[in-house]
């Protein structure tokens, strides 16, 4: 099969030279690159960096002067240029290097002509351009990778690991990002398991892949710490995963034990208060305090009021204010 063919175009206005081995590299994993473009000021002091790697990396650099102070003035000229390479249909897909919103209608505009976007960008790059894109890459999170490895080599480890998450490092705000992102991630493989399941379906490794990155261009196993997909999952305890010959299918774990002293503790609470019942919303908090990992998803449902009807001895009134409580039987 014959690879895809790029076009790498680069806004030098706020993308930092260090990072154009790793964009290269990374882009070797979906094709080839026949277009290798950067836009800027080149008789500005601030291109002299790139000014060094383009010789190096065989880039074609694209002048285009700041008439304007304050308006990033590369934006309509790469803008352009890439309109231009649409309509020759050399090409299979794009490589946006940039951390500007702006290019959001482009990549937009891109995939609506049936063309794949990848974006790169650092951390700061808005949601909006992330979003337009196919596929999102942290340029962070490439060159963090890469000084790891090049780090480890050279203390004669001889396991490669691609960890770039330090607890000491990492501020309280960016692990309160990647808990809460992480729990977001493994709600959907819940949704997506639950939703084979309902119609017989295993779900593969691979369709758990594609289908995170269809819904969060910017998923990268790396950034939390891993080069596989298959760790990743492996480190969530709600998932179980099962080699036959080279396939790999994900399931839920059948979690019983647990299922059982949850059930129990619901009975315990609700038998509490007999005659008033118990407030269903005051429940459910009590039960989530008790088992951090419980999730309703783990056990077929969508709502907490249904997995207590499911409960032999539990029963839904509405009271006078129309707010469900639980009672015993």
């Amino acid at each position: 099969m014959e690879d895809k063919k790029f076009a790498l175009l680069i806004d030098a206005d706020n993308i930092s030279a260090k990072y154009i081995a790793e964009i290269l590299e990374e882009l070797t994993k979906y094709g080839v690159v026949t277009y290798k473009r950067i836009y800027g000021d080149w008789t500005s002091t601030q291109a002299t960096k790139w000014k060094e790697k383009l010789l190096e990396y065989s880039i074609t650099p694209i002048q285009q002067f700041s008439n304007t102070s304050g308006k990033n003035a590369t934006d309509s000229t790469l803008i352009i240029d890439a309109m231009d390479i649409l309509y020759t249909k050399n090409v299979d897909g794009f490589c946006i290097v940039s951390s500007d919103s702006d290019f959001t209608r482009l990549a937009s505009r891109l995939r609506e002509s049936g063309m794949e976007v990848i974006g790169m960008g650092e951390e700061k790059t808005p949601a909006s351009f992330r979003s337009a894109c196919t596929i999102f890459t942290n340029l962070e999170i490439l060159l963090d990778q890469d000084e790891e490895e090049k780090e480890e080599v050279s203390n004669n480890i001889a396991v490669i690991k691609t960890d770039h998450i330090s607890d000491e490092k990492e501020n309280p705000q960016k692990k309160m990002n990647h808990l809460n992102e992480k729990k977001m991630i493994e709600n959907t493989i819940v949704n997506i398991i639950t939703e084979n399941e309902n119609k017989g379906k295993v779900t593969g490794l691979g369709e758990i892949g594609s289908r995170l990155v269809k819904t969060y261009p910017d998923f990268d196993v790396r950034k939390y710490g891993f080069s596989l997909l298959s760790k990743f999952l492996e480190e969530i305890d709600a998932f179980e995963l099962s080699k036959k010959n080279s396939t790999i299918t994900v399931s839920l774990k059948e979690n019983g034990e647990s299922k059982k002293e949850i059930i129990q503790f619901i009975i315990e609470e609700v038998q509490k208060n007999t005659k008033k019942g118990t407030d269903i919303g005051q429940l459910s908090n009590s039960v989530h305090i008790k088992y951090k990992n419980f999730n309703l998803k783990d056990y077929g449902y969508s709502q907490f009021s249904k997995f207590l009807q499911s409960i032999d001895g539990i029963e839904i009134r509405e009271d006078i204010n129309r707010s469900k409580r639980a009672y015993p039987i």
